[in-house]
C-alpha cells in the first residue's frame, strides 16, 4: 500500500513519528504506574492495552513492508469474524449507543476495523477487479453490522466506505486528516458537555435519551471524580469503586463507557493528554506516511470511527480491539521493503503527468 518515494528521504521523516510515537506509549505506561502509586489503583489494565498497541503497530509495520494488501484482506475477515463471535452473547438485541452491556463495544469497534481494512486494501490493490472485489466486502461488513444488531457499526463501517471512496479522488491528506482531528475535538467535547451538564436542558434531554440516564450518570460521575482529583486522579481502575452510579449497576463493567472521562478520572489530565497524544500521533504519522493519500485518508477514518466509539463507549476495554487499532496504524505507515514496486496505482493526477510525459 506504499507509494514510491524516494528511501532515503522516507527514511529521515519515519524517525520523528516512531520516537513520538515510542515516547508517548512509554509516557502511557510510566503514567500509570505513578497515578498507582501509593494506593489502590491497577494498573496492569493499562499497561496490557499499551502492550496491545505497541505489538499491533510493530507487526503491522512489518507485514504492511512486504504483503500489505494481503494483510490487510486477511485482517478484515479475522475481525469481522471475531466481531461475529463477541456479538453471540447479544445477537438479535440492538447494540447501540443505548446498550452499551456485555461486549457490544467490542462489535462495533471490531466491524469498524474489519471495513477500514477492507477499504485500505480495496484503495492499495492494482487490479480494479481486485479494488471492486474489496470494497464489496466493506460494504458486506456494513450489512453484517445490521444482521448482528450493530446499529452504531453499521453506521461507523458505512461512513468508513464512503470517506474511502471520496478519499479515491483526494490528493490533499493534511486537510482529510485536519477533518478527522476536528471530528474527534467535537465528539469528544460534546462528551464533556454531556458530563458537566453544560448543554441547554432540552439538548441534554435529547442526548440523554441515546445515550440513556444510566450512562449520562457515568459520565458525570466521571466528571466529578476529575474535577476532585485532577492531578493523578483517582488510580488506575478505580472509577467502579468510587463511582455511585457503578454501584447501582448489578450487571455493570465498573467503567464509565467514555476513554477519555475514564482517563480523566483515574489519571487526572496527564492521562488525558497522553491518550489525546496517542491519537494525535496516528494522525502525524499517516501524514509523514509514505503509503498513497487514498489508503492513508481510509485508514484515518477507521481510525477516527474508532475513537468516536471509544469516545461514547466501552471499546478500548477489549484487547482485540486495541491491538486492531495498532496493526491498522502500522499497515498504513509502513514503508516498503526495498526493491519493492508501488502497491497503489496512480491516481487521475498521477495519470494526466504520465501521460503528458509520454507525450513529449
Amino acid at each position: 500500500m506504499a507509494a514510491p518515494s524516494d528511501r532515503g528521504a522516507t527514511g529521515v521523516r519515519g524517525r520523528a513519528p516512531d520516537a513520538v510515537g515510542a515516547a508517548l506509549l512509554a509516557g502511557s505506561a510510566v503514567w500509570a504506574l505513578i497515578s498507582a502509586a501509593g494506593r489502590e489503583g491497577r494498573p496492569e489494565g493499562v499497561l496490557l492495552a499499551v502492550l496491545a498497541v505497541t505489538t499491533g503497530y510493530v507487526v503491522g509495520r512489518i507485514c504492511g513492508s512486504l504483503v500489505p494488501v494481503a494483510t490487510a484482506s486477511v485482517m478484515a475477515l479475522v475481525w469481522l469474524a471475531g466481531a461475529i463471535s463477541s456479538s453471540q452473547e447479544t445477537f438479535g438485541t440492538s447494540v447501540s449507543a443505548a446498550s452499551p452491556p456485555g461486549d457490544s463495544g467490542a462489535v462495533a469497534a471490531l466491524l469498524v476495523l474489519a471495513g477500514g481494512a477492507a477499504c485500505c486494501a480495496g484503495s492499495g490493490a492494482r487490479k480494479a477487479s481486485a479494488r471492486l472485489a474489496l470494497r464489496l466486502l466493506a460494504l458486506a461488513i456494513a450489512g453484517c453490522a445490521l444482521l448482528l444488531g450493530s446499529v452504531v457499526g453499521f453506521i461507523a463501517a458505512l461512513g468508513v466506505l464512503l470517506c474511502s471512496l471520496a478519499a479515491a479522488r483526494m490528493r490533499a491528506r493534511l486537510l482529510g486528516l485536519a477533518g478527522y482531528a476536528l471530528v474527534t475535538v467535537v465528539v469528544v467535547g460534546a462528551s464533556w458537555a454531556v458530563a458537566e451538564r453544560a448543554l441547554p436542558e432540552g439538548l441534554t434531554v435529547a442526548l440523554e435519551g441515546q445515550l440513556t440516564p444510566h450512562r449520562a450518570e457515568l459520565w458525570h460521575d466521571a466528571a466529578e471524580l476529575a474535577r476532585e482529583r485532577p492531578g493523578r486522579g483517582a488510580g488506575p481502575d478505580r472509577f467502579g469503586d468510587l463511582s455511585p452510579a457503578a454501584a447501582r449497576s448489578l450487571d455493570g463493567d465498573g467503567k464509565p463507557h467514555s476513554a477519555p472521562l475514564q482517563q480523566a478520572a483515574e489519571q487526572g489530565v496527564v492521562g488525558v493528554v497522553l491518550l489525546g497524544g496517542v491519537y494525535g500521533w496516528w494522525l502525524y504519522a499517516l501524514g509523514r506516511s509514505p503509503c498513497s493519500t487514498p489508503v492513508i485518508l481510509t485508514a484515518g477514518a477507521a481510525l477516527t470511527a474508532l475513537a468516536a466509539l471509544a469516545t461514547v463507549g466501552n471499546a478500548l476495554s477489549f484487547t482485540q480491539v486495541t491491538v486492531g487499532a495498532g496493526l491498522l496504524a502500522g499497515l498504513a505507515t509502513a514503508r516498503p521493503a526495498a526493491g519493492e514496486r508501488p502497491a497503489t496505482p496512480p491516481g487521475p493526477a498521477e495519470g494526466a503527468r504520465a501521460g503528458a510525459a509520454a507525450e513529449r
